[in-house]
C-alpha cells in the first residue's frame, strides 16, 4: 500500500492530518475569473510575507486569521453568484450532490453539516469514523484508510457525472481543486457548523438555514 500524502500542493497548500476532521468547500468549475483568483492569491502571499516579521509567539495566529480574511473573500465572490455557472441552483442537480454526500456518511466520514449553494458547497466531515479508538500510525497500512483527497473524488466523481447527465453536458463540472482546512479544535468545529448552516442566510437565498433544503446539521 502506497504511504499516504498528509501534506500536498497544487494552487492551495493541503495539510490533511489522518483521521482528522475537515471543512471543505468544493465549488463548480469557472465559477470564478481566474484573475479574480490570482489577486485574492497575491494579496494573500504579500499580506503573509509582512506577517513573517512578526514575533514568533504572534506569527503563525496573525497568519491564520490572515488566511480566513482570504477565504471569507473568495467565498463573497461565490456567494455573489455572478461569474459561471450555477448548475447547483436547480433541485434535481443539488440532490445529486446530497445523494453522494450521504453515500459515504458512516463509511467514509461522520457527516457534520453541509450546504450546497448554486455554484459551490461546504461540507463538514470528521474521517475519524475509519479508525479504531486507538491505533498508531505504523497500524495505517492494514486498515485502508481513505484520506481526504481520495474521499473527495469518490464524491465529486459520481456527483459529477450525475449532474452532467441531468443537465444534457458533457465536461468538467467541478473545479479540480477544493479548498481544506483541518478542525483544531471543538470551538473551531463549532465556528464552523454555524458559518456553513448560516451561508445561505448570509447570501439572502433563505430567512433561517432551516429554509434552504440544502443544508444539513448532524446535531442542529
Amino acid at each position: 500500500m502506497p504511504k499516504i500524502k498528509t501534506w500536498y500542493r497544487r494552487n492551495l497548500p493541503h495539510f490533511q492530518p489522518v483521521g482528522a476532521a475537515f471543512f471543505v468547500t468544493f465549488r463548480l468549475q469557472d465559477s470564478v475569473p481566474v484573475a479574480m483568483l490570482n489577486q485574492l492569491r497575491q494579496e494573500f502571499e504579500e499580506k503573509k510575507a509582512q506577517l513573517q516579521k512578526e514575533l514568533p509567539e504572534l506569527r503563525e495566529l496573525l497568519i491564520q486569521e490572515e488566511r480566513e480574511r482570504h477565504f471569507a473573500r473568495f467565498d463573497a465572490l461565490l456567494d455573489a453568484v455572478q461569474y459561471g455557472p450555477d448548475y447547483l441552483r436547480q433541485p434535481a442537480v443539488a440532490e445529486t450532490v446530497q445523494k453522494e454526500l450521504h453515500r459515504f456518511n458512516g463509511v467514509l466520514y461522520d457527516l457534520f453539516a453541509y450546504c450546497i449553494m448554486p455554484n459551490h458547497a461546504h461540507i463538514l466531515i470528521d474521517t475519524s469514523l475509519q479508525l479504531p479508538v486507538q491505533f498508531e500510525d505504523a497500524e495505517l497500512e492494514g486498515l485502508n484508510y481513505k484520506p481526504l483527497d481520495v474521499v473527495m473524488k469518490r464524491i465529486k466523481g459520481p456527483s459529477a457525472v450525475a449532474a452532467n447527465r441531468l443537465l444534457g453536458r458533457q465536461g468538467k463540472f467541478w473545479q479540480r481543486e477544493s479548498y481544506d482546512h483541518f478542525v483544531r479544535n471543538e470551538q473551531e468545529l463549532n465556528n464552523i457548523i454555524r458559518y456553513i448552516l448560516e451561508n445561505p442566510v448570509k447570501a439572502g437565498f433563505a430567512s433561517h438555514w432551516e429554509a434552504w433544503p440544502f443544508s444539513y446539521c448532524k446535531h442542529p
